[in-house]
């Protein structure tokens, strides 16, 4: 088959589409592990999409762990042999953040003192994204991802960054999950800034303990914000359903009446 032909794409496609596509070829072999990726700009030719979706796209798959992307040399596609889990039917947002919490607070600990300087280099520009610098290729929200799937990897741990990517996909492709992450982010986004940066410290100071407290204040919060958005949610259910009674009461009254 060429990979020429079978990578063609319509430039209506938006770079999540354009990562899926190449994703595909990634599965299917045709690019198998250890394998490089064409250039950027050889794919963007043969997509007919700009770089920009292709360098997006190329982050994407970064973070979900398919590709590696290294400094001057290319594209390579990652040899993990696991697939992230889909994750269970039913799982609440306090129960996946509690997971989080324990495999991503012993990650860090794990990672402090063989993190590279590429990766610190990788986090401290996540951390800017979220903190508002702006860039084209990374929403605040993958940043966020990229920050947390960073460390997991530089455990050099396949079983750990398996188990952290996979809750990720767990918190994204689940509806309700998501909705209530996206309320809790709303609501603490100052917090997940000055949080990122003091797990960045710690792991600038290849300190273990430092980044495993720090991970672990950053979830304390999450988990209290949950707290509070079930108790909100909570209380409105209680008040609904007492507006259903009086309703039906006043009505009631009316037709004695």
């Amino acid at each position: 088959m060429d990979k020429g032909d079978s990578l063609t794409v319509s430039n209506n496609f938006t770079y999540r589409e354009i990562a899926d596509r190449i994703l595909d070829l990634i599965r299917s072999e045709i690019y198998p592990p250890g394998s490089q990726l064409p250039k950027q700009r050889d794919l963007a030719e043969t997509l007919g999409v700009n770089r920009v979706k292709i360098r997006e796209a190329c982050i994407a798959l970064e973070v979900m762990g398919f590709i590696k992307l290294k400094s001057y040399r290319g594209a390579y596609v990652v040899d993990s042999g696991l697939t992230p889990l889909t994750g269970p039917p039913k799982v609440s947002p306090l129960e996946l953040t509690e997971a989080r919490a324990l495999f991503e607070a012993e990650s860090a600990a794990l990672a402090a003192p063989i993190i590279t300087d590429e990766a610190i280099f990788k986090l401290r520009h996540y951390v800017s994204i979220m903190s508002g610098a702006k860039d084209e290729a990374i929403t605040p929200d993958d940043a966020d991802e990229a920050f947390h799937t960073t460390i997991a990897r530089s455990t050099n741990n396949q079983m750990i960054i398996y188990v952290i990517v996979s809750m990720w996909k767990i918190r994204k492709e689940n509806t309700e999950l998501r909705r209530v992450y996206d309320s809790v982010c709303k609501r603490d986004s100052t917090h997940r800034e000055h949080e990122h940066l003091d797990i960045l410290q710690a792991l600038e100071k290849r300190d273990p303990i430092a980044a495993r407290k720090a991970m672990r204040a950053h979830f304390t919060t999450i988990i209290e914000e949950l707290l509070k958005v079930s108790e909100v949610k909570a209380y409105q259910e209680i008040q609904l359903k007492a507006s259903q009674v009086r309703s039906r009461f006043l009505l009631s009254n009316q037709i004695h009446h």
